[in-house]
């Protein structure tokens, strides 16, 4: 089984490739050496007509912001999720960002907002719509999309004056970090996101998507696991009821027999279901 597996993500793989360019190690600040500031963007061949998901000339925008605690990941890892994005017509943007110890949230998501005011600036050049830009991420990574989606200070600081459009929040963790950390038991996994979120409550709160929910209006398309953590299906479930309640719209999905690692490494392989939805979410909105 596990040979043909591979099998079939190698066919994947060699026909996804054939029609996507990817540009590597871009620098979104002015640090051009430093590979924690820098994204890949996968696109269409530029020489030849680019399709996107609706027939426009551009494509849309779809930005992933890794997860790994806040503390490990890189973009590298997620090359077969920009292939096969970039295969569906989606321009996608790939990132890099500081981690802990050396970085702590605030800065996390100042690196995640440069990275979209960089995309808006220059993605037009890929084939991509700066004005249908999309925010999605995995775990700690939908945790700083969805922060600097909903506390207006990120975008803000950077200079990004432009909408994003949809937030495609993948087994997020941390949409509370004021509720989890003041509940949670005291394990490795406290005292890692200590180094990211600090030992005080008030910043808990602060780092808190959630506590900003008030803010946010862009449509959501939010899924979790079934065999995720019980943090993740409350926080998930308590942030589209609130988003319904102030009339934002969203979509709520539980993934049937998915952990939290296999809700992002289904993705793998190009026809995941998941794809199909994100698809579908990006055409509808905005």
């Amino acid at each position: 089984m596990k040979i043909l597996m591979m099998l079939l993500f190698s066919i994947s793989v060699l026909s996804v490739s054939a029609q996507v360019r990817v540009s590597k190690n871009i620098a979104y600040t002015d640090a051009m050496n430093d590979s924690r500031r820098q994204l890949n963007i996968y696109h269409q061949d530029l020489s030849k007509s680019v399709t996107s998901i609706d027939g426009r000339d551009q494509a849309d925008v779809l930005i992933f912001i890794h997860g790994g605690s806040w503390s490990s990941g890189k973009k590298e890892t997620y090359w077969w999720l920009g292939r096969n994005l970039a295969k569906k017509g989606v321009v996608t943007v790939i990132i890099n960002y500081g981690l802990a110890p050396e970085q702590q949230y605030k800065q996390m998501a100042a690196d995640c907002a440069a990275a979209v005011k960089w995309v808006s600036a220059n993605i037009a050049k890929y084939g991509g719509n700066p004005d249908r830009i999309f925010l999605m991420g995995h775990s700690a990574g939908a945790h700083l999309a969805e922060l600097i989606n909903a506390d207006p200070q990120y975008l803000k600081a950077v200079g990004f004056h432009g909408d994003i459009k949809g937030v495609v929040l993948n087994d997020a963790f941390g949409l509370d970090m004021g509720e989890y950390m003041s509940h949670a038991e005291q394990d490795d996994n406290y005292y890692n996101f200590l180094r990211t979120f600090s030992n005080d409550p008030a910043t808990w709160i602060l780092g808190s998507p959630l506590h900003y929910i008030e803010n946010v209006k862009n449509p959501h398309l939010i899924f979790y696991g079934d065999r995720t953590y019980p943090a993740i299906q409350i926080q998930s479930k308590r942030m589209a009821n609130l988003l319904k309640t102030n009339d934002v719209p969203v979509t709520l999905r539980e993934i049937k027999r998915k952990k939290h690692v296999g809700m992002i490494s289904q993705m793998v392989f190009s026809r995941n279901q998941l794809y199909g939805e994100i698809i579908d979410f990006l055409k509808n909105n905005g």
